[in-house]
């Protein structure tokens, strides 16, 4: 799941390598804590945060099959 999200992450960035991604697991829930690079922020978070609305939508659609909750943080 962490392969996907950073394929979602890397097509919207300019600077593809300062793009990492943490993975917190929890007993019920997992946080991707994202990292990008400062001027690539506005593009993963989009207008009033819809972009970034979006992804949490698709990451908590393919995280169903695994019975737990996930939420992504974007982290500057």
């Amino acid at each position: 799941m962490e392969d996907f999200l950073k394929t979602i992450i890397t097509n919207i960035v300019d600077n593809k390598e300062a793009v990492e991604i943490k993975r917190v697991d929890g007993e019920k829930t997992t946080v991707f804590e994202v990292k990008v690079a400062e001027g690539d922020m506005g593009k993963v978070i989009g207008k009033q945060g819809r972009l970034a609305k979006s992804i949490r939508t698709v990451m908590k659609a393919a995280s169903s099959k695994e019975h737990k909750k996930v939420s992504v943080e974007f982290i500057g």
